[in-house]
């Protein structure tokens, strides 16, 4: 179960990134991160009661994945500025 979970966590936060990018392109770093771990809180495949509890003990675990996705699209912008050169 927390596989699967970890994964959509994983998928979640990605998608995230890339939504907050667009919509919050003026803001600084740290309302685009608050702003993406809500939309990854709010996007859990599990019942909304149990959102805030998941979402409170899996945090660290959300706060990373978070991370990940900024790495990856950080290194995506790379090699798209290399290969746009």
């Amino acid at each position: 179960m927390f596989t699967g979970l970890k994964d959509k966590i994983l998928a979640l936060a990605k998608n995230a990134v890339f939504q907050v990018e667009e919509e919050l392109k003026g803001e600084d770093g740290k309302n685009k991160k608050i702003a993406a771990i809500k939309y990854v809180i709010a996007n859990l495949p599990v019942p909304s009661y149990l959102r805030f509890i998941l979402g409170v003990v899996l945090s660290v675990f959300i706060d990373s994945a978070v991370e990940i996705a900024v790495a990856y699209m950080n290194h995506r912008d790379d090699i798209q500025d290399v290969i746009e050169v």
